[in-house]
């Protein structure tokens, strides 16, 4: 009994620690855009990028990425972001994720809010004016077979 305790208690030490799908995608985020994680819960995400941007992302069996922006004139930077995030959570290329977006935003320039079929995504966009100013969010969503 003495020896299979300490082999037991080894191979539960050993074992791999369960994987965090979340974890793995809110890094892989982080890495693909150069954001830096605010804070995190078990399925959803904040984070802050350059020029005043901020970012969240839910994860689970749809995930998706959003990027706001508050003031009248979106950073250079904000729609390369929008590509960016969105590939690392769909896996659709930055460019027409990025070419989405504007398009999107451009309509919710106009009417509040848009989107954008984008394939296996939707990208998402709404500019609403409030008191802080301009907001801008666009988002990019995982679709699945009912979208």
């Amino acid at each position: 009994m003495r020896t299979i305790l300490p082999a037991v208690l080894l191979s539960l030490l050993a074992a791999p620690a369960s994987a965090d799908s979340c974890g793995d995608l809110i890094d892989r985020v982080v890495a693909g855009t150069e954001a830096t994680l605010v804070k995190r819960s078990a399925d959803f995400a904040e984070l802050t990028a350059s020029d005043g941007i901020t970012m969240t992302l839910a994860c689970g069996g749809l995930s998706a990425v959003g990027v706001q922006f508050r003031g009248e004139l979106l950073p250079e930077a904000y729609f390369p972001l929008v590509g960016r995030a969105g590939r690392v959570v769909t896996g659709i290329e930055a460019a027409s994720i990025t070419e989405a977006a504007k398009l999107a935003r451009e309509n919710a320039a106009r009417t509040r809010h848009s989107h954008v079929d984008a394939g296996s995504a939707l990208v998402t966009c709404s500019v609403v004016k409030a008191q802080v100013g301009l907001v801008t969010a666009c988002a990019v969503i995982e679709k699945d077979e009912r979208r």
